[in-house]
């Protein structure tokens, strides 16, 4: 059995080598997959196609693999100001034509939305607050999607 968290010896020696993206591998995506650090950065506009934000960062469940939450920056200017709101993976759809994200919300809808600020220390493990983002954006705690 593989040790997938990285915290076996195979795992620490992997982890503190340097990534080297410069092989055959496709490293940024193909046609149905795309890095991690590709969608870092990436626009997320409304239905209208009104700009909300950009992707700061995914969370990744360890244990099943998949993708809970896409981490949106909204607002502030320069840094200063700006807010976090994690969205269920389950409601981003990429657009293509438009080089993004979209989901179905409106800024006034983000401004409700469970939020946190940089200097903020958010409990990822707290079942309750998943849930307060699940419910308040109707969806199910990824936790328990089908």
């Amino acid at each position: 059995m593989s040790d997938r968290t990285g915290s076996g010896a195979a795992g620490a020696s992997a982890a503190s080598a340097p990534r080297d993206t410069s092989g055959d591998v496709a490293h940024d995506e193909t046609a149905r997959l795309i890095a991690a650090d590709k969608v870092n950065g990436t626009a997320v506009y409304n239905r209208a196609g009104d700009r909300l934000g950009t992707v700061y960062d995914v969370m990744i469940d360890k244990v099943s693999g998949k993708v809970a939450y896409a981490v949106m920056s909204f607002g502030g200017f320069l840094g200063i100001g700006e807010r976090y709101h994690p969205l269920p993976w389950s409601m981003l759809t990429y657009d293509t034509s438009m080089g993004g994200y979209v989901v179905d919300l409106d800024r006034s809808q983000l401004e409700g939305a469970p939020t946190y600020a940089a200097n903020e220390n958010i409990d990822w493990n707290d079942r309750d607050w998943g849930k307060r983002v699940s419910d308040y954006y109707g969806t199910r705690p990824y936790w328990d999607a089908a």
